[in-house]
C-alpha cells in the first residue's frame, strides 16, 4: 500500500521529485490532490497543481492567469513567468513540463505497492482494460485508467488516481513511437501484462510489424507474468525471445498452449466458450458473439486465472459482461433541451469527464446532472458522494437529480450546495415523478450504473424523429484537425467552415466542439448563421462570407465581421460606421484572384484603397484579412493556375499592405490546399470538408477518419414473385421471386433520386443490398434475396466507414460536399464523442 498513507504531496515534494526550482515559493503544506493540463477542466482548484504543457500548436503557458483566476495556486512551468501577477502562487520551473509530468506519476507510482495489470497492443486495449474493471471489480478495489488515458500524457494522469484504498490497479499503454514505451514502463511498472494483438494502427512510426511489437513489449520489461495469444505469430515469436525468466500464460485456439480453446459455440447473442486449463476442462458464456468480443473475453480469463481466481467465480463474472459504450453520445431533447447520453458508467473519473462535457454547452444556462449510485467504487459512501457533491459545486450544475438508495441516503451533502438537488430511492420513484419535475431549455447528463437501466430515462427526454439517423463523431473531427494541423507551417491559424450547417453535421454543436478546440476563427455563409452562433454560447471571431448589405448593423450588433467583396458592399459598411462611430471595426476584404465569383479584381484596388485609406474611414474601419479562393486547389492539371493565383494574390495583399501602413492576416488555401500547395499557407488556412474526413490529397484523405455515418432502418420487409414490380411507375422488375426491404430514407431526407434502380446500394449486416426501383420521396425499397436473417427494425448504414460518402457521390455524378449539405435537417443528428 502506499508509504505515506493518507497523503498526497505538496508542492514541495512535487518540486523535489523533478528535481525543480522554485520561480515562486508561495503557500505551503496544501496537498495536491489533482494535476490538469486544460484549463478548461479544473474542478477542486486549490487542490490542483497546473501543468503548463507546450506543444506545436498550443502552449500552456498562455492560460497561467485564466487558471490562476479560477483559483488555482499551484504552477509548474518551463518558461519564465512574471510571478508579480500571480500572487501566493507556487511556481516551479523545469526544463520540460511532460517529462515532469512523466517523473511526478512515476515518483507517486513508487509509493505503491500492490498488483498493477498493464495492457498493450494495437486493438482491444481499452475493452480488456474495461472488461477487467468489471470482471475484478467484485473481487478487489480496482482502479483503471479513465477511457483511453494510454498515451505520453494520459498514462501518468491515470497514475495519479492511485489511492491507499485500492487493492488492484489496470493501465493501458499505446505508442506511436519508438522509445515511448520505455517512458510508460517506467510510470506504470506492471506486474501481470496483457499483450492484445498486433494491427495497423501508429504504423508510420515503426519499420514493421516485428519493431512495432518490439517496442511494445517494453512495458513488460519488469513485469512477472504476460498474457498473449500463442495464434498470433509474429507477437508469440517475439515474446519467446523476450520474455525469459517471466511466467507467461498463452491461449491458443490451433495448438498446444497454456489455455487451450476447445470449442466456441455461437447461440442467438451467446458464445459458449470451452477451455482447457493444466489440463482441466472449464466453461463460460459471454453474451457477445463477434470475434474480437471473444478474443478479448480469453484475454481476460487469462488474467482472472494468473490471479487464482476460481474457474466458477470466472464463469459467473463472464456471462454478466456488458458493453463498453466508447461514446458519449449528444442528441437533440424535448422542449428545446440537449441530451448527453454517459450512462452505463459512473465511476468518479467518468464522471468528471463528462461535467467537463456539460460545461461546455453554453447554447443553455440550465444545466441538469441525473446520477445513479456509483457502482464499484472503493471508497466508503460517506466519503465518495461528499467529494461527488464537491465536484458537482464546481461545475456548472444548476439541478441535481440522484437516484438510488445509496445515494438518497446522503442527500444532505448535496443540499448544502447552490444547485438544488432531488433524491429519488429507486428508478421507478422517479419515473412516477418525472413528469413534475420538468425539462426545458436545458442540457440534460445522464450518467448510470447499468443496473438503473438509464434509457428508460433517455426514452422519455429524447426528441422523437423518423428512424434515420446521421451520427457525427465529434472525436473524429479532432483526430482530422490534427492531422492537419501537422501539416501547417508554425504559426498558421486555422479558420473553420461552418456554413451550411457545418455541411450538414449541425451548426452550434460543430461551432462549440471547434472552439473548444481552440480554433481561431469561424466562418459562415450568412449574418443569419452567426447571430445563430452567437446567440448559442460562441464567442470566437466569425466572419460572414455573404453578407447581405441590408444586414450590416444586425452584424455589428452580434460582433460578427463581414467580408467585403465590392464597391457596394464596402461603401455600405462605411455607412453603417460612420453612423454608429465604430472604432477599427474588423473587416475582411475579398480578393479575386481567378475564381471570378467574388472579390475586388485588380483593376478595382485603387478605387477600394481610395475609401479605406480615407481618415473619415480608416478611424473607423480596420482591415483584419485579405483572403481569396482558389479554383483548383485539388487538380493538378491545374496547378500552373493556381500559382498564377497564388503569385496574383500575393501582389494584391502586397499592394494592400503598403497602403493602409498595417499587416493583417492573408488567407488563400482551402483544405485540399493545404497540403498539395503548402507553399501558399501564409497566415491562416481555410478548413472545410478535410475536417469532416473528406479529402482530394489522397496522402492527406487516408489519415482523415470517418465523422459521417448516416443510418436508416428496415420498416418492412416484402416477398415479391416473379415478374411484379416494385415502385413508382413499376422500374423496378423482379425477373425471379425477390425479398424486398424497404427502408426510412427517401430523398426528401437527403438521399439522391438518382441512386434508385440498382445505381447504389446500401449495407445490411455488412451485406450489399441494391436499390430496387425509384427512390421515394420517404423510403426506397432494396433487394435482401440473397442476405440471411434481416429482420424488420434492422440497422441499414447509407453511408459510413465501411461505404464512404465520396463513394455515393460517384454513383450519382455529383460530389460529396453536394451529399453532404444536402441531409434534411428532418434527420436526427446524434453527436459522438470517444470518452
Amino acid at each position: 500500500m502506499m508509504t505515506n498513507a493518507t497523503h498526497r504531496p505538496d508542492a514541495k515534494q512535487i518540486k523535489a521529485w523533478c528535481d525543480g526550482v522554485w520561480l515562486q515559493q508561495g503557500e505551503e503544506g496544501k496537498l495536491i490532490e489533482a494535476l490538469a493540463i486544460d484549463s478548461r477542466k479544473i474542478a477542486l482548484a486549490d487542490e490542483t497543481l497546473f501543468i503548463a504543457l507546450r506543444t506545436e500548436h498550443r502552449n500552456g503557458h498562455a492560460f497561467l492567469k485564466q487558471v490562476y483566476e479560477k483559483g488555482v495556486r499551484n504552477f509548474l512551468v518551463s518558461e519564465d513567468i512574471e510571478t508579480a501577477a500571480f500572487p501566493q502562487a507556487n511556481i516551479i520551473k523545469v526544463e520540460d513540463t511532460l517529462k515532469a509530468l512523466q517523473t511526478i506519476a512515476t515518483e507517486y507510482r513508487n509509493l505503491f505497492d500492490l498488483p498493477v495489470i498493464g495492457i498493450t497492443g494495437s486493438n482491444g486495449k481499452t475493452i480488456v482494460k474495461e472488461w477487467l474493471g468489471q470482471l475484478l471489480g467484485n473481487e478487489y478495489k480496482t482502479v483503471r485508467s479513465p477511457k483511453s488515458y494510454n498515451s505520453q500524457i494520459g498514462v501518468p494522469l491515470s497514475v495519479w488516481l492511485l489511492d491507499e484504498e485500492y487493492e488492484i490497479a489496470i493501465f493501458e499503454a499505446g505508442i506511436s513511437l519508438p522509445g515511448e514505451m520505455e517512458r510508460l514502463e517506467k510510470i506504470i511498472k506492471p506486474e501481470i501484462g496483457v499483450f492484445t494483438n498486433i494491427g495497423d494502427a501508429h504504423s508510420e512510426g515503426f519499420v514493421d510489424d516485428t519493431h512495432k511489437i518490439k517496442e511494445k513489449l517494453q512495458l513488460f520489461k519488469h513485469a512477472k507474468q504476460l498474457v498473449y495469444c500463442k495464434d498470433h505469430e509474429a507477437i508469440a515469436n517475439e515474446v519467446t525471445a523476450f520474455a525469459k525468466e517471466k511466467t507467461l500464460c498463452s491461449w491458443s485456439r490451433t495448438g498446444k498452449a497454456d489455455i487451450e480453446i476447445v470449442s466456441e459455440i455461437a447461440k442467438e447473442s451467446k458464445t459458449e466458450i470451452e477451455a482447457k486449463y493444466k489440463g482441466d476442462s472449464f466453461y463460460f458464456t459471454i453474451p457477445f458473439t463477434d470475434k474480437a468480443s471473444i478474443e478479448n473475453a480469453i484475454h481476460c480469463a487469462c488474467v482472472m486465472l494468473l490471479l487464482s481466481m476460481d474457474k466458477q467465480q470466472i464463469a459467473e463474472a463472464m456471462e454478466q459482461l456488458h458493453a463498453v459504450s466508447m461514446r458519449m453520445e449528444v442528441v437533440r431533447g424535448v422542449h428545446e433541451c440537449t441530451l448527453i447520453n454517459d450512462s452505463y458508467n459512473s465511476d468518479f473519473t467518468s464522471l468528471q469527464l463528462a461535467l467537463d462535457y456539460l460545461a461546455q454547452q453554453h447554447q443553455h444556462s440550465k444545466h441538469t446532472l441525473i446520477l445513479s449510485d456509483m457502482m464499484q467504487i472503493a471508497q466508503p459512501d460517506a466519503v465518495l458522494y461528499a467529494e461527488v457533491a464537491e465536484l458537482i459545486s464546481h461545475k456548472s450544475v444548476t439541478r441535481f437529480i440522484g437516484i438510488g438508495s445509496a445515494i438518497a441516503k446522503y442527500k444532505e451533502l448535496f443540499e448544502k450546495y447552490d444547485y438544488e438537488s432531488v433524491f429519488y430511492s429507486s428508478m421507478e420513484d422517479f419515473l412516477d415523478d418525472f413528469q413534475r419535475l420538468k425539462f426545458g431549455n436545458e442540457a440534460v447528463l445522464l450518467k448510470g450504473a447499468r443496473h438503473y437501466s438509464f434509457e428508460r430515462i433517455s426514452t422519455l427526454l429524447e426528441e422523437k424523429t423518423h428512424e434515420t439517423e446521421l451520427s457525427i463523431n465529434l472525436s473524429a473531427i479532432t483526430h482530422n484537425i490534427g492531422v492537419i494541423r501537422k501539416a501547417l507551417k508554425p504559426k498558421v491559424k486555422i479558420m473553420g467552415m461552418v456554413k451550411a450547417f457545418s455541411y450538414g453535421s449541425g451548426s452550434y454543436e460543430i461551432a462549440n466542439h471547434l472552439q473548444f478546440l481552440g480554433i481561431d476563427y469561424l466562418s459562415v455563409a450568412y449574418t443569419d448563421e452567426g447571430i445563430a452562433l452567437r446567440q448559442a454560447g460562441i464567442t470566437l471571431p466569425i466572419m460572414v462570407m455573404s453578407p447581405d448589405v441590408d444586414s450590416f448593423n444586425r452584424m455589428v450588433a452580434w460582433q460578427l465581421e463581414p467580408e467585403v467583396y465590392n464597391m457596394r458592399s464596402l461603401k455600405a459598411i462605411v455607412a453603417i460606421a460612420k453612423t454608429m462611430n465604430l472604432n477599427a471595426y474588423p473587416i475582411h476584404v475579398k480578393l479575386d484572384t481567378g475564381m471570378h465569383r467574388l472579390g475586388f479584381d485588380k483593376e478595382d484596388l485603387d478605387a477600394c484603397l481610395e475609401i479605406l485609406v480615407d481618415t473619415s474611414v480608416s478611424n473607423h474601419l480596420r482591415v483584419v484579412s485579405a483572403f481569396s479562393h482558389l479554383a483548383a486547389s485539388e487538380d493538378e492539371t491545374l496547378d500552373n493556375f493556381t500559382e498564377e493565383q497564388g503569385q496574383q494574390f500575393k501582389v494584391m495583399t502586397q499592394r494592400l499592405e503598403d497602403s493602409l501602413g498595417y499587416s493583417f492576416l492573408k488567407h488563400i488555401v482551402n483544405s485540399a490546399g493545404i497540403t498539395r500547395h503548402p507553399e501558399l499557407q501564409c497566415d491562416m488556412v481555410r478548413l472545410g470538408i478535410g475536417m469532416y474526413g473528406v479529402g482530394s490529397d489522397k496522402q492527406m484523405a487516408s489519415k482523415f477518419k470517418q465523422v459521417s455515418t448516416l443510418k436508416t432502418t428496415v420498416a418492412q420487409i416484402k416477398k415479391i414473385p416473379a415478374g411484379d414490380t416494385v415502385g413508382y411507375n413499376r422500374r423496378g422488375v423482379a425477373i425471379k421471386e425477390m425479398k424486398i426491404a424497404t427502408v426510412s430514407i427517401g430523398y426528401a431526407d437527403g438521399y439522391p433520386r438518382a441512386l434508385g434502380n440498382g445505381n447504389a446500394y446500401m449495407l445490411i449486416h455488412g451485406k450489399e443490398a441494391k436499390l430496387v426501383g425509384s427512390v421515394c420521396m420517404d423510403m426506397c425499397m432494396l433487394d435482401i434475396t440473397n442476405i440471411e436473417g434481416v429482420k424488420e427494425g434492422d440497422d441499414v448504414m447509407v453511408f459510413g466507414e465501411e461505404l464512404p460518402v465520396i463513394q455515393l457521390a460517384q454513383w450519382a455524378g455529383t460530389i460529396p460536399y453536394e451529399i453532404l449539405t444536402g441531409i434534411s435537417e428532418r434527420v436526427k443528428r446524434v453527436y459522438e464523442r470517444e470518452i
